[in-house]
């Protein structure tokens, strides 16, 4: 397994160290437009589920249960295959997760990089 993953604001300038750029939110990025974010992927499904999304809020407070949460969503069948598709990815290239978050450390971008680098 490539321990090559970065995460990433998907409104910052790209960079030749990006490998492959994978938007990593459900929802598209609010005044991005499609030819501007650079991406390879938009793996919407990877991301966390409206209701988790909209329990955390963002606060970082709640991320540690945010954090537990997501992981266990990871596992379930909703998840498996976008999960798999993006351990595939990170296996073969250097990988730059993107997400709009401004708080990108307490973010589900920060939480995959941490699960991709895990061994399973």
């Amino acid at each position: 397994m490539s321990t090559q993953v970065a995460c990433r604001r998907v409104y910052e300038e790209t960079s030749p160290q990006d490998g492959k750029r994978v938007l990593v939110d459900r929802v598209w990025p609010r005044g991005m437009r499609k030819e501007d974010a650079h991406l390879d992927e938009w793996l919407r499904d990877v991301a966390p589920s409206t209701e988790l999304r909209q329990w955390y809020g963002h606060e970082p407070s709640r991320f540690t249960e945010f954090r537990r949460r997501y992981r266990a969503e990871l596992r379930d069948a909703g998840h498996r295959e976008a999960a798999g598709h993006l351990r595939e990815l990170a296996s073969r290239n250097r990988l730059t997760l993107l997400t709009a978050t401004k708080d990108v450390d307490h973010s589900q971008a920060a939480v995959l990089a941490e699960w991709l680098g895990e061994k399973h």
